[in-house]
């Protein structure tokens, strides 16, 4: 018996994490949007030999359902296909999250026009009329204001709105941890999925139950850590020999590594960073910056499990075991990535040329390798979120 194939359309793609773990789940990926040259270039790169219908601006396709052009028609044609199962997204977050917002200009979020992308999505599943849709954000959101005298919530009162706008959808929305899905982080976001209503449901629950424990730092990346490794050089193969079945899956049938290229730190920071380690994470008075963060990261978890989100810049954590920042190949294990994935543009940036300006209107923002992986959906969420979704339309 031929197995279903289930068809996806991802919104703010961005990398490809929320799709990739959804194809581990048996989804197939029919069309992708993403904004960022960079981030789509690593979302098709890693997806040669498939067949997906690509746009960039999702006012496109807004528009283009709005009208009948080639790509209007094409769209409107995925009926044919028969139905679309999933519309997934995660609309940019950088306004709503805590560290985006602190890392940003100081504006009202009513002035960001990426925050209001969201309605974008809802208007693209109502006229695709997919069988589920799933929406992805951060916990920020939950207690946004338009502005400062608004009211704590509001936001996320106005994307509920206009997602219950849609006919014909059951809606759920749940505040999920990614520990509790196997992901080596704790990672709070806010997870929606709405079902269309003449599904016949095998499941009372639209958004699974996470019961995963996740694998500790030692158990992620002992096999990375090259005893040879010089400041500022790279390892290109294997340290050593996989030492569990989690390394073995992420390697997968690599024998060259990627990515595991290490930051030219300064003698000074060096020495900071060995302090680190010899003294249990404590920085010295005359050490200290005006850096948003950095953490002595530890192999092992305590008792409460991992206390750490991915961010976007290479140097908020410091190796237990080494006095450096983490590599790019490092920050992808802990977004689950499997080390076949390949990731394009800069390596890192900064500035105003990775969080834009919009006190001066300057919106366009650069998504060098370290934060388009921390903008990324961990793939193991999204593939325990899909293998859910499966069921229910099976």
């Amino acid at each position: 018996m031929t197995e279903q194939k289930l068809t996806l359309i991802d919104l703010f793609a961005g990398c490809g994490g929320l799709s990739l773990g959804l194809e581990q789940a048996g989804f197939t990926s029919i069309m992708v949007n993403e904004l960022n040259a960079d981030a789509r270039q690593s979302y098709l790169m890693n997806r040669k030999n498939q067949k997906i219908i690509e746009t960039d601006d999702i006012k496109g396709i807004v528009k283009a359902l709005n009208s009948s052009t080639r790509m209007g028609n094409i769209i409107k044609d995925m009926h044919n296909i028969g139905d679309i199962d999933l519309i997934a997204g995660g609309p940019p977050c950088q306004g709503f999250s805590g560290i985006g917002g602190r890392r940003s200009f100081s504006v009202d979020k009513e002035q960001l026009p990426s925050n209001y992308l969201y309605e974008d999505m809802a208007f693209v599943v109502s006229n695709l009329k997919p069988k589920m849709f799933l929406f992805e954000n951060v916990q920020g959101l939950l207690s946004s204001k338009w502005t400062p005298s608004g009211s704590k919530g509001e936001i996320w009162e106005d994307v509920l709105q206009v997602f219950n706008s849609i006919r014909n959808y059951r809606i759920e929305w749940q505040l999920v941890y990614c520990r509790d899905y196997g992901v080596p982080q704790s990672r709070p976001r806010i997870v929606m999925v709405g079902i269309r209503n003449d599904i016949d449901l095998k499941s009372i629950n639209l958004i699974p139950t996470g019961n995963q424990s996740p694998p500790t730092l030692q158990e992620l990346w002992g096999d990375l850590i090259d005893p040879n490794y010089e400041n500022g050089g790279e390892t290109i193969r294997y340290p050593s020999e996989p030492q569990n079945d989690l390394q073995k899956r992420l390697r997968g049938q690599s024998t060259w590594i990627t990515e595991h290229k290490y930051s030219k730190h300064a003698p000074r920071i060096v020495k900071k960073f060995q302090y680190m380690i010899e003294n249990n994470g404590e920085i010295p008075v005359e050490m200290q910056t005006k850096k948003f963060s950095q953490r002595l990261l530890s192999p092992i978890w305590d008792k409460n499990g991992p206390n750490i989100t991915v961010t976007s810049l290479a140097d908020d954590y410091v190796h237990w075991a080494q006095p450096r920042s983490l590599t790019v190949r490092e920050v992808a294990r802990l977004q689950m990535f499997p080390d076949s994935y390949q990731f394009a543009g800069k390596r890192t940036t900064g500035g105003t040329r990775r969080a834009g300006n919009p006190r001066a209107g300057e919106f366009d923002r650069e998504l060098p390798k370290y934060t388009q992986i921390a903008n990324a959906v961990p793939v193991e969420l999204a593939r325990h979120i899909g293998n859910h979704l499966k069921t229910l339309i099976a």
